[in-house]
């Protein structure tokens, strides 16, 4: 019963681990990102990202719902233009089970005695949303997060709304 109890702690960990979204942004110090209150995505940029055009959607809808929030709005003339980035990698776990003794009863078990070794491999990505000035045409914030992703279209929603609510609770950047 033990043993139970530590492999369903030692899952919770993994499943725990892979499920934030880490994030960072920089920005240029010289602007002033009280003067922006409008915005519009750069098609050009949108474009180029290679995912599928559903999840694009997903992205695009996120963020309009995350400025909305802040009080921005959508305009043919915008102060800001969005372009968004994409890149996928494989996270690579391997844990070391270095004779933990999780053999029980009686006969003969491989790992009694020897430690051995468990990889779990996950999809991560990272997701890149630029922010930049319509009039100089100069990227003035860049919001970066990463995570695990999924598969599961039930969950894809709910994944995506994450990342993008918590790269942009970076936006704007604190006064200094």
């Amino acid at each position: 019963m033990k043993t139970a109890k530590l492999v369903s702690l030692f899952l919770l960990l993994i499943v725990a681990s892979c499920s934030s979204v880490r994030v960072n942004a920089d920005y240029d110090k010289k602007i002033n990102f009280e003067s922006y209150k409008t915005y519009a995505f750069l098609k050009s940029g949108v474009d180029k990202v290679e995912i599928s055009d559903l999840d694009k959607k997903r992205i695009l809808h996120s963020i309009d719902d995350a400025l909305s929030l802040k009080g921005f709005s959508k305009s043919e003339t915008p102060d800001l233009l969005i372009s968004i980035f994409t890149k996928e990698s494989q996270r690579v776990d391997v844990y070391n089970h270095a004779g933990l003794g999780w053999a029980m009863g009686w006969g003969w078990n491989p790992y009694m005695g020897m430690g051995y070794n468990s990889t779990y491999i996950t999809p991560e990505g990272t997701l890149y949303i630029d922010l930049i000035d319509a009039k100089t045409k100069e990227l003035v914030w860049q919001g970066e997060g990463s995570g695990y992703l999924t598969k599961d279209t039930e969950h894809k929603d709910a994944r995506i709304k994450e990342f993008v609510d918590k790269i942009l609770e970076q936006y704007p950047p604190a006064k200094k």
